[in-house]
Order: structure tokens, then sequence, then C-alpha cells
């Protein structure tokens, strides 16, 4: 049976780039489809890893008579860091254009490599989005199980693809960083750090509780970040007359992944657990969004001393001299019904005279949409809706 090919809605650059993304995201497939006019090669191949890593080279006679502006295609660059100095050359030399495929940029960075000196773009590829799904999201199975194409694609098969990937891929791709000399820690804080899942960070309680040395939790958590595996939520400081939330947040990039990780495929979550999925999920369609459109916003949350807080911030249009910062707030409920009280924090940081609050948006998961004077509530497939027409920021 032909494999099915979800459209990804990333766009190929038209200059050489770097392709990162987690494991299992979909980054060959993509390349293939997209680019199948390139040349072709895969450091898994051990053959051409051997070939290539004793002599980078021969690259250029791999790639033989083939005409300027030309793409060669090379996935897995981070096993051969030192190829990157002959990919510089050949893109000067030949104008040749390269798309260079990896999980990680950490090996590349701690082998010395500058990643081009900015000659070639960066480009990140996730888990599918609710755009990319299109008919086939569903919203219900992606909040318990996450966006992962193998757990998309075979959805009777979730839970054992889910356990393998954490298992098995996640493991091989921590001793592909080689800065780890023993796996059994990292796993005990692999777990806690699944549980933390979309919550402020306090590594001095990851340390006690995963039984290893405060300073690997913050290289624990840097790996993950690294490898595209999960992303730090800053929080917001707008410098009001309050105090703020200075620590980040932690969400993994897939719902399913960090369910994974914290050892809960086979149990039933509870209504916290979906609670901080459901964020998880729409800051990861924030992420495609700002990603794949170009729009370069940077994401925050806000947090109070007081604990008023707002799931996401986007910031449209950063302060300058003249005139104040502008931001789009968002709040995430895991409720069939709204409550109004859930709009304080929001209407108190738009009463600031410091700041313009362009939109404030509550996602629940009931049906109705309302607006109530200036803030708009929206179940969650219209949210996601009038995200990717353009209409949320």
């Amino acid at each position: 049976m032909e494999k099915i090919y979800i459209k990804r809605l990333l766009p190929v650059p038209n200059r050489s780039f770097f392709l990162f993304g987690p494991r299992g995201v979909g980054k060959s497939t993509w390349l293939k489809k997209t680019m199948g006019d390139a040349l072709f090669l895969d450091l898994l191949d051990s053959s051409l890893y051997l070939e290539l890593s004793r002599n980078p080279m021969n690259l250029e006679a791999l790639a033989g008579n083939i005409p300027e502006g030309s793409w060669i295609v090379i996935d897995e660059i981070q096993k051969i860091p030192t190829l990157l100095d002959e990919v510089h050359r050949l893109m000067e030399e030949k104008r040749w254009r390269f798309a260079l495929c990896g999980s990680s940029a950490r090996k590349l960075r701690r082998g010395g490599v500058n990643l081009l000196g900015g000659r070639a773009v960066t480009r990140n590829l996730d888990a599918f989005s609710y755009a990319e799904l299109g008919g086939a999201f569903d919203p219900d199975f992606s909040l318990q199980w996450g966006l992962l194409p193998w757990v998309q694609l075979e959805k009777e098969n979730a839970a054992d693809i889910l356990d393998s990937y954490v298992n098995t891929y996640i493991k091989e791709e921590i001793k592909e960083e080689g800065i780890i000399r023993r796996i059994p820690p990292f796993l005990r804080f692999l777990k806690i750090a699944g549980q933390l899942n979309g919550q402020l960070l306090n590594a001095q309680n990851i340390s006690r509780e995963a039984m290893v040395p405060r300073s690997s939790v913050d290289v624990y958590f840097s790996i993950l970040e690294d490898t595209l595996l999960g992303h730090f939520l800053p929080a917001y400081r707008p410098g009001l007359k309050v105090r703020e939330q200075t620590h980040p947040k932690f969400y993994w990039f897939d719902p399913g992944v960090a369910r994974s990780a914290a050892g809960l495929l086979f149990d039933p979550i509870d209504r916290i657990w979906q609670g901080m999925a459901l964020e998880t999920m729409i800051y990861h369609e924030l992420r495609v969004f700002n990603h794949t459109r170009e729009r370069n916003r940077e994401i925050f949350f806000y947090r109070t001393a007081n604990g008023a807080e707002i799931d996401f911030v986007i910031e449209t249009r950063k302060r300058q001299p003249s005139s104040v910062p502008h931001i789009v707030c968002i709040e995430v409920k895991l409720a069939e019904k709204w409550n109004r009280s859930w709009e304080r924090a929001m209407r108190s940081l738009k009463s600031s005279d410091n700041i313009e609050v362009n939109g404030m948006i509550g996602i629940y998961t009931g049906k109705r949409a309302y607006h109530f004077d200036g803030l708009d509530v929206l179940p969650v497939e219209e949210f996601l809706k009038r995200l990717y027409q353009g209409n949320i920021f």
C-alpha cells in the first residue's frame, strides 16, 4: 500500500539552508518530495559516511559536473561537522546550493563550525499542524497522542510508536550528542521533565527528584532544547508596576512525546494533564505558523507575583523610543464553558498605558464563539482556522 503524504507548510528557501527538527517529524520525506531533482547524500549510509569522513573533498567528485545553482541535499549533516568546510568551498567556487538536514545543531557548534557564517539560512520542521492535516485533524486524538507523523498515520499504534520514540530514538539522539556518559540519570530526568510539561521550572527541585547534580539539570534541558525536543517559553516583562515572573516555562514539542516521557502512555490522563497538553498543542501551532509564515514574532507567557497569568503573549511590535510595545494575549482553558473570570489578567494588562493590547483571545473546548467587549472566545478549531488565515497575528 502506498504511503500517504501530507503536504507540509514549510516552503523551500531559494538559497542554501539548514533544516533542523526532532527525529521522526518527516525532514527526509519533505526534502525528497520538494527537492526531487537534487543530488541526495544520506550520511546514515555507512559506506558514504566512512568515505566522506576520511576524505571530505570527495563531495565534489560525487556531485560531478552539475551546473551552477544545482541543489545538493546532505542528510544527517551533524554526523560529519568537518564536511561543512567543503560545503562552504563548493558554495563559493561552484555556486551550488545545499540543503543540510539534521536533528541538532549542537554537534556542529561543538565541532567549532560556524554554520557557514550566515551563508545558509536556518529552517525548522516540526510535527504535523492543524493546517497540514486539514480535514484529518482530530483535536481529541491529537490532545491524547500528539501530532508526530507516524502517530497520525498509524493511529491504532500510537502508544507503541510513542513508547519506542522515547525509549529508542531519544536515547539514540542523546548518545549521538556524545556528552552524557551515563544514560540512567538522564532517563530519570526525562521522566520528571515530561511530568513538568508546560510548568515553571525549579532546577533545584528537579535535581533532587531526579537524583542528579544541579549542573546536570541545565545540561539536560539544553540538550532537549538543542535537539528541538522542547522549547523554553520566556516570561514577558513589560515593566509595569507589579512584580513579574522571570523564570521560563518548558514545553515539549509534542503532547504525545511529553506523555511518553512522563511514563503515562498506558494510564488514563487526568484533566490537569489534558489542560497542559492543550496548551502544548496551541503553542506548537503558534510556533509553526510563526515560522512557516515568517512572522518572526517573539512568544512569551505573562505572570505576576500574585498568580495572575496569561498563557501566551505575542509581541507584534517591539517597544521603540516613541511608541509602546504591541501585543496579542491568549488564554487557553480545557473547559466546555467559558468563565469570565479567566479574562481578568488580559483585561488588566490592556488597561495599562505602557502597552498596547491589539487582541485578547480565549481558547476553550466548547462549541460556540463569543465576543465580550473586545475579547474573542473561540473553540479550539475556530481559533486554529483564524490563526492560519492570518487573523490572530
